[in-house]
């Protein structure tokens, strides 16, 4: 079930970080990006895809704060599906994680996946 409303609460705390600029993704929904780089995009009130390292992935997959990404499970990217509040609340946060990681470095998350 999707939470009615998320990709609205998404994308207002998206917008709230300095130097986002948020568009169309080229397989549907909103994505984030900050210069080049990809922070995230949102496919609906359903699903959020963010792009990490390898390490950060598989640790955030290992404590439960996300999912291997849906289509490309070895890739850097972790998906969170959005079935209640506290999954926009967390979908949230590590977008604010993958800002702060792209913010910090210019090699940052940078891989493009659907």
């Amino acid at each position: 079930m999707a939470v009615r409303g998320a990709a609205e609460r998404i994308s207002s705390a998206m917008r709230a970080l300095p130097g986002i600029v948020a568009g169309s993704h080229r397989f549907g929904g909103m994505e984030y990006r900050l210069g080049r780089r990809e922070i995230g995009h949102v496919h609906g009130d359903q699903l959020v895809d963010i792009p990490f390292t390898r390490a950060v992935r598989n640790q955030l997959v290992s404590t439960g704060q996300a999912e291997q990404h849906h289509v490309h499970p070895e890739s850097g990217w972790v998906s969170v599906y959005l079935r209640r509040d506290s999954d926009v609340d967390r979908a949230i946060e590590l977008l604010h994680r993958s800002f702060e990681m792209a913010s910090a470095s210019p090699a940052g998350p940078s891989e493009e996946i659907g």
